[in-house]
């Protein structure tokens, strides 16, 4: 069986789909793989992200803020963590992959005090972290090639999963 190949896509990819990829790729192991991308890339990794990374024991050197058409890899799935709720539209990725939704509010948006602040980027993190740990649980890879449609139905109802 091949490596799953796992994209979390949103616009900017500078918040909520990198602190995914970093998440994922440390607690996956080797047997699968994620990356990030945006539709319109910002060109840079929000530092809180990076600062949230790093405390919670991540590896950051690297990281940047990427476009979707500079993939080096077919995503098997894609993942889209914008909000919906928030009005936010999401890239629709367009590829044979099997599509799941994770919204999660923007914390890049989140206005107020530096701890209402840090509050919404740990938020966002404690639901994808989550949502990833509950991923890693499945097996995708024997889902991907004999059931992708159970697959999909596993994806998206850990869509909906909250810490």
């Amino acid at each position: 069986m091949k490596t799953p190949e796992i994209l979390f896509l949103c616009t900017g990819n500078s918040c909520r789909s990198i602190l995914a990829e970093v998440t994922f790729n440390a607690l996956a192991g080797p047997g699968m793989h994620a990356t990030s991308a945006g539709s319109h890339p910002a060109g840079y990794v929000h530092t809180r992200s990076i600062n949230l990374l790093e405390r919670e024991g991540f590896r950051t050197d690297g990281l940047h803020s990427k476009s979707w058409e500079d993939l080096k890899e077919t995503p098997d799935i894609v993942i889209t963590v914008c909000a919906d709720a928030a009005g936010e539209t999401c890239p629709a990725y367009l590829g044979p992959a099997i599509r799941t939704h994770w919204g999660v509010e923007d914390p890049a948006k989140v206005t107020g005090t530096e701890a209402q602040i840090e509050a919404a980027f740990d938020t966002a993190y404690h639901i994808l972290r989550h949502r990833i740990e509950a991923l890693l649980q499945l097996p995708v890879a024997e889902l991907l090639e004999k059931d992708p449609a159970k697959l999909r139905q596993e994806l998206e109802r850990i869509g909906t999963l909250l810490p």
